[in-house]
């Protein structure tokens, strides 16, 4: 094999070899520009405050109980308001809406209970 042959294959292995690696940082700068862009689309979405929180609230009450949620626990508080409240007064909420909810479970499940024909707990039914 004559020496410029070696030359040439070296040559033509430099060649590819940088070829590849500038095929891989265009695909690497595509993939990277596409995730910035879905990245600012996403903070775009999730920067967006609602307009009415408390309309979307009381349409998240009436799907799962079927009337509004200010009918049941009356008006709901501003969004942030926890931060400056006593730890009494969020202590006495969280309770408060936990027997709540629990009594909403109840009701549900003895209604359901009936429309079935099942017999009912003891415990459901002594406080009815």
């Amino acid at each position: 094999m004559p020496w410029w042959s070696w030359i040439v294959i070296w040559i033509a292995l430099v060649a590819l070899s940088l070829l590849f690696f500038v095929v891989l940082g265009v695909r690497l700068f595509r993939k990277f520009m596409a995730t910035l862009k879905d990245l600012g689309e996403a903070g775009e979405r999730f920067s967006a405050f609602p307009s009415a929180p408390q309309a979307s609230a009381q349409a998240a009450g009436d799907a799962f109980t079927g009337a509004g949620a200010q009918d049941a626990q009356g008006p709901l508080p501003e969004p942030g308001s926890a931060v400056f409240a006593s730890p009494a007064q969020m202590g006495h909420d969280y309770r408060a809406a936990k027997f709540a909810r629990q009594e909403a479970r109840r009701k549900r499940r003895v209604q359901r209970k009936l429309d079935r024909g099942q017999p009912q707990r003891l415990r459901d039914i002594e406080f009815s």
